[in-house]
């Protein structure tokens, strides 16, 4: 049975303009996202991950016009959303919530939770008015909180269940997809993976499609179908999640991988330690925008920017934008020093 496309982004880009000078004209860019196509299919749930600063979350926020992209489209059950006007992308928001990092940040500290609930349902006209409170009671319970806990305050509440207040807003207008922006990173540990139950439990029941953004491997290999690798504001790699984890092709996403800390004292790996720090989106390297950090680089990347292109594996297919992929796999082509070597970790 093939997939249904739920979500397709081209060419898509979200440059900052850098203010200068005495009239303030525009001297620069921030290149914050630089042309970027990816699919998400129903009922999948496709993860981002980076360091910090790669793109990841102004993806997400361009993706339903937070902020308005610079340039590309992007196709929502085939509707071309960067072309509706602020009334129908507002109308399109009933199917495309989001989940934000800071739940406190996210909600009115001014008003109770049914109020918060009941906006929502209110902006969209989802639930008709004498129906709502029932409607509040039945999320609530869903996301795991108890109905005397309606008429509560934001800051009567945990982080874990105020980032359940903010899972429940979203469920309030039925949507296809949620986007989770780092949605779990500011919680501890063991609340992490309530929230991350919740969401898979949320998934099945509702049908619903996440893209998941985060800087969390571990996170992301627990919930993910599929991963997306970006380093400054380009895509690396983009494969399933077992092609990724288990045989990773770009430099780039070896390197993250090799970071993941081993529950397991005499468990010994590779270290990739990748040297100096993430270059300027204001002002990106020349082709390959990881060649000055990647200990394979050659002459080719300084100048040449490689394409995702297709690779097979045992995994499956999966894409990466590497010059070197086969000749890295096969041990042709070895690392210029040495920052990569098996440790005690």
């Amino acid at each position: 049975m093939a997939k249904k496309e739920l979500l397709r982004v081209e060419g898509l880009k979200q440059y900052f303009p850098i203010k200068g000078g005495l009239l303030g004209r525009t001297v620069n860019h921030v290149k914050a996202v630089d042309d970027i196509s990816f699919k998400v299919y129903a009922g999948e749930t496709v993860s981002i991950v980076g360091e910090s600063g790669c793109g990841k979350s102004t993806t997400g926020r361009a993706i339903l016009r937070l902020e308005e992209p610079t340039e590309g489209k992007v196709y929502f059950e085939d509707v071309d959303l960067t072309s509706l006007s602020k009334k129908e992308m507002r109308k399109q928001r009933k199917d495309l919530q989001i989940i934000f990092q800071d739940p406190y940040a996210s909600i009115n500290p001014r008003q109770t939770v049914a109020d918060i609930l009941n906006e929502a349902m209110t902006i969209q006209n989802s639930v008709p008015a004498n129906k709502r409170r029932k409607r509040i009671i039945e999320l609530l319970e869903t996301v795991g909180l108890n109905e005397y806990q309606a008429d509560r305050y934001p800051h009567e509440f945990s982080g874990g269940q105020r980032q359940r207040i903010g899972i429940a807003r979203a469920l309030a207008v039925d949507p296809k997809m949620i986007i989770c922006d780092e949605a779990v990173s500011a919680l501890d540990v063991s609340i992490q993976a309530q929230v991350l139950n919740l969401l898979e439990e949320l998934q099945e029941e509702f049908n619903l499609t996440y893209l998941f953004i985060s800087h969390d491997l571990g996170v992301v290999r627990h919930i993910s179908d599929r991963v997306i690798v970006m380093y400054l504001g380009k895509i690396v790699e983009i494969g399933d999640r077992e092609a990724i984890f288990e045989n990773a092709s770009h430099p780039y996403t070896k390197a993250l991988l090799s970071a993941i800390p081993v529950p397991d004292p005499t468990h010994e790996k590779t270290h990739i330690a990748l040297k100096g720090d993430v270059p300027s989106p204001i002002d990106p390297p020349t082709g390959c925008r990881f060649h000055t950090r990647c200990p394979f680089a050659q002459d080719k990347c300084k100048t040449d920017e490689p394409l995702l292109q297709t690779h097979q594996t045992m995994e499956g297919e999966h894409k990466a934008a590497c010059h070197f992929i086969e000749e890295i796999a096969s041990g042709e082509l070895l690392p210029r020093d040495y920052s990569i070597k098996p440790e005690m970790v």
